[in-house]
């Protein structure tokens, strides 16, 4: 079984520390680059699509000289045309080798990957080898306890447990995540750290959990990559990792190393494909199996994306707009961005 790693950001994902991140597993996983971000953590937000793509755009600029393809997946709510069971919008996940989830709400991804088809197809490519990466509200999701940060910091309930999506009892761990970790934005007045619990509200919400649960904190602008293979995890950015297991923490400055046993015992599946819906795994198995290259823009795509580029410079915008528009017939969305013109795969 070849498990692909995870890399983890307790805050900035399109900062100077979280570039660096994306470079290194970038470096170090398979080529082409095939890169997918989720929409599912913000699909409450009525922009949530401009929040997924600001990553995108941060992702084709500072990975342009691995030539990524790069495809945002619309999937926002169950029940909806944008469904995170609906296998059409899906599709750039099956050849995806790098799995994107950022910021929103944890209690809100949980509630709409849960038991779904896109949740099973994520896991699999993981197992097949695709790296993922998880930050801010997504980081908090992916545990085996979801922190209702909202819910508590924001709406005033009375602290209490959400179970997560529980990635890594797939490997007999139960693992906890908490980014955020040192945030000061409460200033001297207000204790906003452990991802803006404060510590008190933290050490009840923790007490609520089972003795068995290990906690790792992210400090902001800090991350950590799990490697498998080696197996070992490794810290960077700009500050540390917290691990708290009962009445212990340790800290892990960046730059430190240390073995997966500080999170648990590894225990792979008995099988590959276990604990993962069978339609999802032949759908992964067989898409990974196709050995034709990735969707590529036409030269008729590039060349209406010169013209739009043209008729904005000389600010011809209804021209823009309409060569937009048949760019978008054709299957591409175009983005404008600072470094210019980004075509993205519908």
């Amino acid at each position: 079984m070849t498990i692909g790693r995870i890399g983890f950001l307790g805050s900035g994902e399109t900062s100077l520390a979280g570039g660096r991140i994306f470079e290194s597993l970038a470096r170090l996983g398979p080529s082409p680059l095939r890169i997918v971000v989720m929409e599912t953590t913000a699909g409450f937000e009525l922009n949530s699509q401009q929040v997924a793509g600001r990553v995108l755009e941060f992702l084709q600029t500072r990975l342009q000289n691995y030539k990524p393809t790069l495809d945002l997946i619309p999937a926002r709510k169950k029940g909806t045309e944008f469904s995170p069971d609906n296998p059409e919008i899906l599709k750039p996940l099956l050849t995806a080798n790098m799995i994107f989830m950022g910021p929103g709400s944890p209690s809100y991804a949980v509630r709409q990957l849960k038991d779904t088809l896109a949740w099973d197809i994520i896991r699999a490519r993981h197992r097949l080898g695709a790296t993922l990466i998880f930050a801010s509200a997504a980081t908090i999701s992916v545990g085996a306890w979801a922190l209702p940060v909202y819910e508590v910091y924001k709406v005033g309930e009375d602290v209490h447990t959400k179970r997560g999506l529980d990635l890594f009892a797939d490997y007999g761990m139960n693992l906890s995540f908490v980014p955020h970790w040192n945030n000061a934005d409460g200033g001297i007045d207000l204790d906003t750290s452990r991802c803006f619990f404060g510590i008190e509200r933290f050490e009840q919400w923790r007490g609520l959990l089972p003795p068995e649960n290990i906690v790792v904190g992210l400090d902001e602008h800090s991350d950590f990559i799990l490697d498998f293979d080696a197996p070992c995890c490794e810290v960077s950015g700009v500050s540390s990792v917290s691990v708290l297991k009962q009445n212990e923490m340790k800290i892990y400055p960046a730059g430190a190393k240390f073995s997966f046993g500080e999170l648990g015992q590894f225990q792979p599946p008995a099988s590959i494909e276990q604990g993962i819906r069978p339609d999802a795994w032949e759908m992964a198995v067989n898409a990974a199996n196709v050995k034709e290259e990735v969707d590529k823009p036409s030269v008729e795509v590039l060349g209406l994306l010169d013209q739009r580029k043209s008729a904005r410079d000389r600010k011809d915008f209804g021209a823009s707009d309409r060569l937009r528009d048949q760019i978008s017939a054709l299957g591409w969305t175009v983005q404008d961005s600072k470094e210019g013109q980004i075509l993205v795969k519908k």
